[in-house]
């Protein structure tokens, strides 16, 4: 072989010997088995729960270790028996349950269970913005926890599902609520909402034409009313009626115009949402006092203070109270009088979740790969890393990427 070629191939050797290869080995993750706690909900009539006896078997039968307090599915008619069947651990204590590594549940944690949590626990729960306090959140940060707040988790979509699904839900129900209050049986007028041949239906206005206003729609216009859509956000409203495949009476929220629709409506439907903060107040006193007597209002915007003027919260065990003899309907969390249709949706957005987190090694891996539930993340081995909540309550905020990136 001649010099000029040995020298040659000694060249490309040497090039090879120096370069990064473009393929290397994947380091697999072990799957790492997670211990869940879920705990029995016990704040403000509610009763869901954040993962049914079918998704417990799944995440048993991959592995994982699920314990739950006694009659945590009490409220949504899922026993304790259905739980032991697929799998799960019962705990007749509450301390029990807080030993397990995450805790699942539907609404905030209350203080006793606050008390309960160790250093490095994660909590996967609601986070109420509205409500929140700084004495929560400081709580939280003192524990050294991880914290992922339900309704800010993101899909593949980019949307979030659990707001969506109990929307969905919310709007749904609030026409059936007013169906059973224009009924003689709860001292409403005696009205079948749909009307039947030669009789008119109801008429129906619906305050926000978000998932909210579209659902209860969807159930009047399925039950028979006819319905009137405001809303300033013309996108929205465009959308409402492509969603719902037909033409409907929209309008922005102008008063006179709402004004008159109101005092002809049979019921009126608040589903107003505020991104922050209280949801502004859309119909004044005066516009309710000039409704039809036995009208019914659904305020669906109550667990945002409310829409409606004349609002004012109530509860499930005492739902509505009249204002110029209009009956309102003021109760905050509609989705927990069909608990078990709901405890279904959340338990099906945790789920894959839980999956996914053990297949990446645990959550702390799985917060790399998925920005959707990084996304839900407020506070990260006691920092705090929504800059929303920093700016309200003036606490140190800290990116989560950068403590992430820290803890390789």
């Amino acid at each position: 072989m001649s010099s000029g070629k040995k020298a040659q191939i000694r060249g490309v050797s040497t090039e090879f010997s120096h370069s990064p290869l473009e393929e290397t080995l994947e380091i697999q993750k072990k799957p790492n088995k997670l211990f869940i706690g879920i705990p029995k909900e016990n704040s403000f009539q509610e009763k869901r729960v954040s993962l049914s006896p079918a998704a417990v078997n799944l995440l048993t039968n991959n592995g994982h270790h699920v314990v739950l307090e006694t009659n945590a599915g009490e409220g949504a008619h899922f026993y304790d028996v259905d739980y032991t069947d697929a799998g799960a651990e019962i705990a007749l204590k509450k301390e029990a349950v807080f030993k397990a590594d995450l805790i699942l549940k539907i609404s905030p944690l209350t203080n006793e269970e606050l008390d309960m949590l160790k250093p490095g626990q994660t909590i996967v729960s609601s986070l109420h913005m509205p409500t929140l306090k700084a004495d929560y959140i400081n709580k939280l940060m003192a524990k050294k926890v991880n914290a992922i707040a339900i309704e800010y988790l993101r899909d593949e979509a980019n949307a979030f599902p659990m707001v969506r699904a109990m929307s969905e839900i919310a709007g749904s129900t609030s026409i059936l609520i007013a169906a059973e209050y224009l009924s003689n049986l709860n001292q409403g007028k005696g009205v079948l909402l749909g009307g039947i041949s030669g009789v008119p239906p109801v008429k129906v206005v619906i305050l926000g034409a978000g998932v909210v206003g579209e659902y209860a729609s969807r159930a009047a216009l399925g039950l028979g009313a006819t319905v009137k859509v405001f809303d300033n956000n013309i996108y929205k409203l465009m959308a409402l009626q492509n969603n719902i495949g037909r033409r409907v009476f929209t309008s922005i929220i102008e008063p006179n115009t709402l004004m008159e629709e109101l005092k002809d409506a049979d019921v009126a439907v608040g589903a107003v949402h505020s991104s922050e903060g209280r949801t502004p107040i859309i119909v004044s006193e005066q516009m309710v006092a000039k409704m039809k007597a036995g009208s019914v209002i659904i305020d669906v915007s109550i667990d945002q203070g409310g829409c409606f003027e004349t609002s004012e919260l109530s509860s499930h065990d005492n739902p509505t109270f009249k204002k110029y003899d209009v009956i309102h309907y003021c109760v905050p969390n509609i989705a927990s009088r069909v608990a078990r249709t709901a405890s279904y949706a959340v338990s099906n957005i945790l789920t894959p979740t839980m999956i996914k987190a053990g297949q990446s090694g645990g959550f702390e891996n799985f917060l790399w790969s998925d920005k959707g539930t990084r996304h839900g993340v407020y506070i990260f081995k006691g920092s705090l890393t929504n800059q929303f909540i920093s700016e309200r309550f003036k606490i140190k905020f800290t990116n989560l990427d950068l403590l992430l990136a820290a803890n390789i």
